[in-house]
């Protein structure tokens, strides 16, 4: 198959409709071509007259290791031209920066997840180009996540840097079908063209979305493999719990945990009260140390979610569910765990993280309640899931 740069660099059309145009890049490390060519250079050495380039969180070199890290601008040593950063001083583009540029080429390795910021990028620079007359392409690439759609929607009031808009956590779509629902929601006025992928298969084995002879390069610093992608709906709430993501260690976002745990009894707990939810993966008992961040240098208790192997079932598998349901087996065990972190998250000051996460307070509500059970939070999801279904159908490219 080929993924959305491929496309562009080997249709002589594509490339000749670019001709005299100032194009502008918005890329990451994992930005590259089939042969691991960085798109920056391969739009260069193809004769595009590319004049600037920005990067989205973590930086267009993905260098920035953790959350809130800012990014500064700088100019590109090889190419000579003018880096934005899009996590820095600001989140959206600035004038000055649109007018480098007459198209925008949006190359980014997405996860499938409504807070990965990488769609809330998107959505800022399609904002800033309606408002500027530019145009925009994104260059697909898979959803390595998927099809499947799971989790809360975002509430009204509660937008954020991690919440672009009213989907589910896990929307299902690639960038570029995304792009066109943020388009049609927000009522934007914007020249959007999407160079689609040529042979994606996203309900197919082994990958499952994710071709399994194409080279996976992280496109964040903890963003390390194809399991990861397809944890991250769940995992991703860890980053409001004072628990252990695994941020410190070689696999974080796949394992969680904390040094004043009973992993075993916890996992226990888990099957006894959802059993369901446990399906299509694996979870192992772990112990680990992070070297930085949560519990630095402190041995951890935990389990690691496999959602890889033979045991593997992409649609059987609800990563949403699954850590919610730790979350729960966690508060039955131990009532006055002080599960919930307290402290600013992606900027927003005056709400709990794990709020801010899902969008909501419902699910931080469901674990607190120590009358509710699984049958409830599937209660309030499922109608969620099935309208934002009903929603994206007319999204799908693929």
């Amino acid at each position: 198959m080929k993924f959305g740069i491929d496309r562009l660099l080997s249709d002589p059309e594509l490339l000749k409709s670019l001709d005299g145009r100032r194009v502008a890049l918005l890329a990451h490390p994992a930005s590259v071509t089939a042969d691991l060519t960085h798109s920056l250079d391969a739009l260069v050495a193809a004769g595009v007259k590319v004049t600037a380039a920005f990067g989205p969180q973590h930086g267009l070199r993905g260098d920035k290791q953790d959350n809130m890290m800012e990014s500064p601008d700088f100019d590109d040593p090889v190419h000579g031209i003018p880096v934005f950063s899009l996590y820095g001083e600001v989140r959206r583009p600035t004038v000055q920066s649109m007018h480098t540029f007459d198209v925008l080429l949006v190359d980014l390795q997405d996860l499938g997840c409504r807070i990965y910021t990488f769609i809330t990028t998107l959505l800022y620079v399609l904002e800033a180009a309606a408002e500027h007359g530019k145009v925009v392409w994104v260059l697909d690439r898979p959803n390595p996540a998927g099809r499947p759609v799971e989790g809360l929607t975002l509430l009204p009031g509660w937008e954020s840097f991690v919440g672009a808009g009213p989907m589910p956590m896990r929307h299902g779509l690639t960038l570029g079908e995304l792009g066109q629902w943020f388009i049609d929601h927000y009522k934007l006025d914007v020249d959007y063209r999407v160079i689609e992928m040529e042979g994606y298969a996203p309900d197919a084995a082994l990958g499952f979305g994710w071709p399994t002879d194409r080279i996976w390069i992280n496109p964040s610093p903890n963003a390390p493999n194809l399991n990861m992608a397809r944890a991250y709906a769940g995992t991703v709430m860890l980053e409001g719990t004072t628990l252990s993501e695994g941020r410190g260690t070689t696999r974080p976002l796949e394992l969680f945990g904390a040094p004043d745990i009973d992993a075993r009894a916890v996992l226990a707990e888990m099957r006894r009260m959802g059993p369901e939810w446990l399906a299509g993966c694996v979870l192992r008992e772990v112990s680990f140390e992070p070297t930085f961040h949560k519990h630095v240098h402190r041995l951890c208790a935990g389990l690691h979610i496999h959602a890889e192997g033979a045991a593997y079932d992409h649609q059987a598998f609800r990563p949403w569910r699954l850590q919610a349901l730790a979350f729960k087996a966690i508060r039955t065990l131990y009532p006055d765990y002080p599960l919930w972190r307290d402290f600013p998250y992606e900027y927003v000051f005056d709400k709990l993280a794990i709020d801010v996460i899902n969008g909501g307070p419902g699910l931080r509500e469901w674990v607190d309640d120590a009358g509710a059970v699984p049958g409830d939070l599937d209660a309030l999801t499922r109608p969620d899931e099935a309208a934002w279904e009903d929603v994206r159908r007319a999204y799908l490219l693929y």
